[in-house]
């Protein structure tokens, strides 16, 4: 299928793509590396009268730096980019998630930012945005706001972002020298059936492909604060989610994916 007709606008500065889309109102969206929106447009799961492209903000907002032991990543920097950058040992997990999104040429195109507000709860993004304590800085009419990841995602492809806001930024705070993801997809590039990640330093576990949003879970963090096992901690989490059956899996399947995942994660994480 095609996508229904729309409107074709190309934004030239920050403030600019904001104020054009609070004019064209809510049926307007942005579109930069384009490889969720287009797809849902295609199958008109989506039908925006008014698209507005970010891609000559490139130049504004494609960037990976550090600062004071932070590491800032622009909107529209591309998985690819974070995937050759030299990250260093301390932001490694990121440059390494990048081999499971997608093939090449999604990589090469798709961006952080339309990542995180696309909001897949199996999307490696956003898994890594929680795992990190990551900050979301956000423009709109209003001006800039800073959003708390665990804040950002409210439920299948639902954000905090008011309609009219754009990602600029996402911060990632800390180093994360001992962290790692792992997934299970059923074909090479396909979308995971479980994702997980964690962060031995800051005693994090997070699931995507278990719940409407990537999942912190509690009960495993306790079994690593407390010097349990990583098997103990991969059980503490399967017993303690509650994933759904679809065409993917069954929810003991889900189970018996997180248990081998964490493990995995946690095996990987610790050389690092």
């Amino acid at each position: 299928m095609k996508p229904a007709p729309f409107a074709y606008h190309r934004a030239r500065d920050v403030a600019g793509a904001v104020a054009l889309l609070a004019e064209l109102g809510e049926d307007a969206k942005y579109i930069a590396g384009g490889q969720s929106l287009v797809a849902m447009m295609n199958f008109r799961l989506a039908r925006p009268s008014h698209l507005v492209d970010l891609n000559g903000l490139r130049g504004e907002l494609a960037y990976i730096r550090r600062e004071r032991g932070a590491l800032r990543v622009g909107a529209l920097t591309t998985h690819h980019q974070v995937e050759t950058a030299p990250l260093g040992r301390d932001f490694a997990v990121l440059g390494d998630a990048m081999e499971w999104i997608g093939h090449l040429p999604i990589r090469t195109r798709g961006t952080v930012g339309g990542s995180l507000a696309h909001s897949d709860a199996t999307a490696e993004w956003c898994l890594l945005a929680i795992l990190l304590g990551a900050e979301v800085v956000v423009h709109g009419p209003g001006g800039l706001r800073r959003v708390p990841a665990e804040d950002l995602f409210l439920g299948f492809f639902t954000t905090a972002l008011e309609p009219e806001e754009m990602i600029t930024e996402v911060v990632f705070p800390r180093p994360a020298p001992h962290a790692a993801l792992a997934e299970h997809a059923e074909r090479r590039g396909d979308f995971a059936v479980v994702a997980a990640a964690v962060d031995l330093d800051a005693r994090r576990v997070v699931l995507g492909g278990v719940a409407p949003v990537p999942l912190r879970v509690p009960e495993a963090e306790a079994v690593l604060a407390g010097g349990g096992t990583f098997a103990e901690c991969a059980e503490a989490a399967a017993a303690a989610i509650d994933p759904p059956s679809d065409a993917n899996g069954s929810a003991g399947y889900r189970r018996a994916l997180t248990r081998t995942l964490i493990v995995r994660a946690c095996e990987e994480a610790m050389p690092r």
